[in-house]
Parts: C-alpha cells; sequence; structure tokens
C-alpha cells in the first residue's frame, strides 16, 4: 500500500467549465454579501464604495492576466507557489506557502465558513458571533467560544471530508454551486431595481465620506474598505493550483482566469448597486451581523425574501469554501513534495488520486482559525497577506522574462510590461495604506510572513541536511547559502 500511495498521480480530469467554475466558485463566496456592511462603516459614501468595487475588480482582472502566463509556463500542482519557487528561489515559493497554511489559505476558509454560520443564524436563531457560550481572559485579551464558530467548523469537516472522493465529486459540486449562487445573485438584483422605489441618486453621492466615528485619515480609510472588496474578489487564483488536473492546461488556465475574473467584477460591482439603490449607507452599515444582502431581500420581498436569500447564500458559502478546500490542498502537497513541508502530506490516495493527509492539515488548522478573531478581522489580515505574495508573484514575470528567455510562453500577459507595472504599483499603495489603517491586523499578516524565514532554512537546511549547521559561518552564508536561493528553482511540484 505504501508503494501505491507513492506512485499515485494527478489525473486531468477537469475541462474549461470546471476550471472557470472554480474561479467563479471560488471568488463568489461570503464577501459579497457580508463586505459591503463593513465598507458603508468604515466609508459612508454608497458611490466610493461603488468606485472601490471597480477598482479591486480592474486590480483582479490585471492579476489574472499576469497569471495566466505563468499558468501557461508551469501548469502544475501548487501554482502560485511553483510560480514563485521559479520566479526567485525556493524561499519565495516556501515563505509563500507558509503563509497560504497559516493564514491565506486557511484563514479565507475560515472567514468563508463564519459567514455560513452568520446566514444559517438567519434560519436558526441561536447561530451567531453574539450567542457565547463562554470566554475568558489570557494574556490581557479576551478568548470566547460562540455558536458561529462551532457551526463553522463542523461545515469546514463535512467538505474537507467530501473532497476525500476524487477531483471529479469535487468539481460537480463546484459547478452546481457556482451556478446557484450566480443565479441567486442575478435574481436579488433584478429584484431590487424592478420592485423598490430606491434612491438612485444616493449611488452617485460622495459626500459625507468619513463617518462621524472615523479615527484614521481618508487614503488609510480606503485602504482598509477596499481590504473588505479585495477579501472578496480573492480566491481567483486558486484554479491554478490544480494545474496538473486541467485538461490542455496552457490554454484553458488563461481563459478560465480571464473569464472567470471579468464575469465575477461585473456580478460584484451590479451587486452593490442594487445594495445601496435599497439601503442608505448608514443603515447598510448597522445591520445585523452585517448581513447586508439579507436585509436587502427582506426589504425588497419582506419576511420570504429574506429566507430566499439567506438558503442562497449558504449555498454560496459552502459552495465557495468546497473550491477553496479543494484547491488549496494542492499546495501543500507540492510543498511537501519538495521536502518543504510535512513528509506525508506528499502522497496522493491510490484510487481517488487526492493529498488526502494535505486536505486533513488544511481542515485543521482552518478550523483553529475559526477561534481566532471576528469575520472583519480575517477578512484585513487576510487580504493582507494575499496582496503581498500577489505583488511579488506578478514581479515574478520580470524575472522569468529576463532569466528564461526561451522559456515556452503559451499565452503572453498583454501590454507587458505595463499591465504588471500598473497592478505592482495599485497593490503596494493599497498595502501602505492599510498598514496604516489597521496595524494590528496587518502587523500579524507581516510577522507571521517573517517568522517563516527561520523555519525555512531550519527545514531546509538542518533537518534536510544540504548544508552542515557547523560550516555556517558569515563567509560560507555569503558563498554557499546565498547563491543556493538565487538559483532559479527545483522542478515540478
Amino acid at each position: 500500500m505504501k508503494e501505491t500511495y507513492q506512485m499515485a498521480k494527478f489525473e486531468r480530469r477537469l475541462g474549461l467549465l470546471d476550471a472557470t467554475a472554480i474561479v467563479v466558485g471560488s471568488m463568489i463566496g461570503s464577501g459579497i454579501f457580508i463586505a459591503p456592511s463593513l465598507m458603508a462603516g468604515i466609508i459612508a459614501s454608497p458611490g466610493i464604495i461603488g468606485i472601490l468595487w471597480l477598482v479591486g475588480g480592474l486590480i483582479t482582472i490585471l492579476g489574472a492576466l499576469c497569471y495566466g502566463e505563468l499558468a501557461g509556463m508551469f501548469p502544475k500542482a501548487g501554482g502560485q507557489y511553483v510560480f514563485l519557487r521559479e520566479s526567485f528561489s525556493p524561499l519565495f515559493g516556501f515563505l509563500y506557502g507558509w503563509t497560504l497554511f497559516l493564514v491565506i489559505q486557511t484563514g479565507l476558509v475560515a472567514a468563508v465558513a463564519v459567514a455560513f454560520a452568520k446566514y444559517l443564524g438567519v434560519f436558526i436563531g441561536g447561530v451567531s458571533e453574539n450567542v457565547r457560550l463562554f470566554s475568558f481572559h489570557l494574556l490581557g485579551r479576551e478568548l470566547y467560544l460562540n455558536t458561529a464558530q462551532i457551526v463553522a467548523i463542523l461545515s469546514i469537516a463535512v467538505l474537507t471530508f467530501i473532497n476525500f472522493f476524487g477531483v471529479r465529486l469535487g468539481a460537480l459540486i463546484q459547478d452546481t454551486f457556482t451556478f446557484l449562487k450566480s443565479l441567486g445573485l442575478i435574481v436579488l438584483v433584478v429584484a431590487g431595481f424592478a420592485f423598490f422605489r430606491g434612491d438612485a441618486a444616493s449611488l452617485l453621492s460622495f459626500e459625507s465620506v468619513l463617518p462621524p466615528t472615523a479615527t484614521i485619515g481618508l487614503a488609510a480609510a480606503l485602504a482598509v474598505a477596499l481590504s473588505k472588496a479585495l477579501f472578496a474578489y480573492d480566491a481567483w487564483y486558486y484554479v491554478t493550483y490544480i494545474g496538473e488536473e486541467v485538461k490542455n492546461p496552457t490554454r484553458n488556465m488563461p481563459i478560465a482566469l480571464g473569464l472567470g475574473t471579468l464575469a465575477v467584477t461585473i456580478i460584484y460591482v451590479v451587486a452593490n448597486l442594487a445594495y445601496f439603490y435599497v439601503l442608505p449607507a448608514s443603515q447598510a452599515a448597522s445591520v445585523a451581523d452585517n448581513r447586508i444582502a439579507a436585509a436587502v431581500a427582506h426589504a425588497i420581498m419582506g419576511p420570504a425574501g429574506l429566507f430566499f436569500i439567506s438558503a442562497v447564500i449558504m449555498i454560496s458559502t459552502f459552495g465557495c469554501n468546497n473550491g477553496l478546500i479543494l484547491s488549496g490542498a494542492r499546495v501543500f502537497y507540492a510543498m511537501a513534495h519538495d521536502g518543504l513541508f510535512f513528509k506525508n502530506n506528499a502522497k496522493l490516495h491510490p484510487h481517488y488520486h487526492v493529498p488526502t493527509n494535505a486536505l486533513i492539515y488544511q481542515g485543521v488548522w482552518a478550523s483553529v482559525l475559526t477561534l481566532s478573531g471576528t469575520y472583519s478581522d480575517l477578512l484585513t489580515y487576510t487580504a493582507f497577506a494575499s496582496i503581498l505574495f500577489g505583488l511579488l508573484t506578478v514581479a515574478g514575470l520580470f524575472a522569468l522574462r529576463y532569466r528564461r528567455k526561451n522559456f515556452a510562453r503559451p499565452y503572453k500577459v498583454p501590454l507587458y510590461p505595463y499591465s504588471p507595472i500598473i497592478y505592482i504599483l495599485v497593490s503596494l499603495a493599497f498595502l501602505i495604506y492599510v498598514v496604516q489603517g489597521d496595524p494590528w491586523n496587518s502587523g500579524k499578516g507581516i510577522l507571521i510572513i517573517l517568522a517563516g524565514v527561520p523555519v525555512y532554512f531550519i527545514r531546509r537546511y538542518f533537518l534536510v541536511g544540504r548544508i552542515n549547521p557547523s560550516s555556517l559561518r558569515s563567509k560560507e552564508v555569503v558563498s554557499e547559502v546565498i547563491p543556493s536561493l538565487c538559483k532559479g528553482g527545483l522542478g515540478g511540484g
């Protein structure tokens, strides 16, 4: 059996529709149904909030165009981890995978699972972040367990178990849930404009930008608000993680990235217009548990609308987490294959051809993160870390164009080098201002990334034994370790 596990390989069983559904389905999860309410509490202007969603979408599309070139070059399991490894060095790939496991991937799964629980609270009143089973103080910080966290953990466990049974089953669930959630959003938008007499003029309002309780400047407030939108756009690159399971990946991956991000941008911008057409910003900011979509549906259709859209959102978040859980485990498999993660994560199930151990590790840590803070906190430091590594990944295009001029590129990013430069500059500005606006949660992301540096060296050079610890003097570090880091990479995932 041990040899069978080691011999198992990924199978290319996903077509263009499946890949696009993973892009759209992984993006449309909880953010669009909750984040606009959080943003309204930071920026009290529907017009500016709408612009922020459009900006977030354009940033995402630019990133997707850049990733399309990388996905065509390296259609391997692990996606962005492989891109960074090949562009710069194994250290950069490891830091991404390390942060993905500790914050980005598992934090996203945790936040979406909490959102699923928040909307289940519409049907079951006892499920809420405000219903605490117990709480206590430790080191000056309050720790607690609420019913929403319990439900979130259970949903993660169920989806992890489902994905034990092969990528085809996971993709079928993804296709179905993506269709249902998209249909639900379309129904809500059409109903809002067709059957509700809202304030169309408020959509173009740019006054009273900062609420009266604001404690940060305008630029920082815009960045923090944008972080909530970028969370909703996040996960568009998750399809790159399953590069070894997509048919004709050099063609289908770039197309899926482009079509998926464009479709979601349109849906998100129009949905926000409908939200603030029905609810003024002040009311949107104060809805219970930030359930703005449910509040809008209730305003339009009464109790029936509330239950309808809440059911759709539960389907949406459940389906979103299915895509995240399915894809993310492939990164930890690739890292383990390179000797940079727990060794047993490099095994595939002999029958279902999935990284079962990686799925378990991912599910356990995501469950722990549901206990770490509020939904809004998870949004900020998850988006911060994700954007930072997105910036580095796009910067890797320049490194690869210089060092691997003759490498096969089935697809090239349009308007190079302007497209990646714009993406990098916008991302850099966002990172600077979001640190000013929310230093606590942004700082968490930075510390987690930096903590990975010593872990990498211990794992890579001490435990693996490529470099003798006793020889690590300053001279040897310069002459042996640094050149090793600057080499292109280790090969395929």
